[in-house]
């Protein structure tokens, strides 16, 4: 499968888009690339096997007892059946045909993905960040009223689930029923115009990749533990999903800047490194991961 994917990862909790000096060719990565190269093969971690099942649906194995259904959010559904029931009766599963078709290149043509995430917008940045979008990854706290706004009519609405809350947001917003406020870090929009048939649930196989094989977090911790859990940010999600589903991955706009506390990690916002305090993610830990996965050719930076 040849097959490309350009990750924009401006994202609320941990990327900083460098706009001053992104001197990408957008218009290349919003046709067809006409040079490959299978990164999949220099990616050296044990036990790490592609899955390019991306969306959650009712016949997966995260539904049965003896799968990962056993793990709570984010990395299996336990708890949260009920509303996933609803939830999957109203949306869809499946990879739209104008996208999976792409995977079937021919020759040395690549056709590229872009994966933009949360709330991070296109219109007025187009010069430097384009004006495609395939997939858009967001929860409750970076979703918008109006979707259509930032992105493209035919893209993929990914929603990722990181607590019950997320999943209840989604059932009472795709049934129209009362909203309950409680549980969120940010208030959610009560209002949310999202195109059920283009919306999917991202398959929480990747999230407890993530944790499990990548980065070697505890998926939790003792109830009377003074440490704090700590979850795989959106962007380092999104590299996972890409490194199963894509044999090239580059990403742009993906940086911590550590030494810097007050510098702002986002293009379109003022948020700081200092923010990130409490966020609940190591950024310092994903930084130096991803600095691996470069330096094995598994990942390109576009911007560094």
């Amino acid at each position: 499968m040849l097959f490309a994917v350009l990750l924009l990862l401006t994202v609320i909790v941990v990327c900083i888009f460098l706009q001053p000096t992104l001197k990408t060719n957008w218009v290349q990565y919003e046709t067809c690339l006409t040079d490959h190269s299978n990164l999949g093969n220099s990616l050296d971690i044990a036990n790490f096997t592609k899955n390019t099942r991306l969306f959650l649906t009712l016949e997966d194995a995260w539904w049965k007892p003896q799968g990962k259904a056993t793990h709570e959010l984010p990395y299996g559904v336990k708890g949260t059946e009920k509303f996933m029931v609803k939830i999957l009766a109203r949306i869809q599963y499946h990879m739209p045909e104008n996208i999976h078709s792409r995977t079937q290149s021919i020759g040395l043509a690549v056709c590229a993905l872009l994966l933009r995430l949360n709330d991070a917008p296109v219109r007025g940045y187009e010069k430097d960040v384009g004006s495609k979008t395939t997939i858009r990854l967001f929860y409750p706290e970076s979703a918008v009223v109006d979707p259509s706004i930032e992105n493209t009519p035919d893209t993929l609405l990914v929603f990722l689930l990181f607590k019950p809350a997320d999943a209840r947001w989604l059932m009472e917003t795709l049934y129209n029923e009362k909203r309950l406020r409680k549980g969120f870090w940010k208030a959610p929009p009560l209002l949310w115009h999202g195109d059920p048939t283009k919306t999917r649930v991202l398959n929480p196989y990747y999230p407890h990749q993530a944790a499990t094989k990548l980065l070697h977090v505890p998926l939790n911790v003792p109830p009377k533990s003074k440490k704090k859990i700590v979850h795989p940010t959106t962007g380092f999600i999104a590299v996972t999903v890409a490194l199963n589903y894509c044999d090239e991955v580059h990403i742009a706009g993906f940086g911590y800047p550590l030494n810097q506390n007050n510098f702002p990690i986002h293009y379109y916002s003022k948020t700081t490194m200092k923010e990130m305090a409490n966020s609940g993610h190591n950024v310092t830990h994903e930084h130096l991961f991803l600095r691996k996965l470069a330096a094995a050719g598994a990942i390109k930076y576009l911007v560094l």
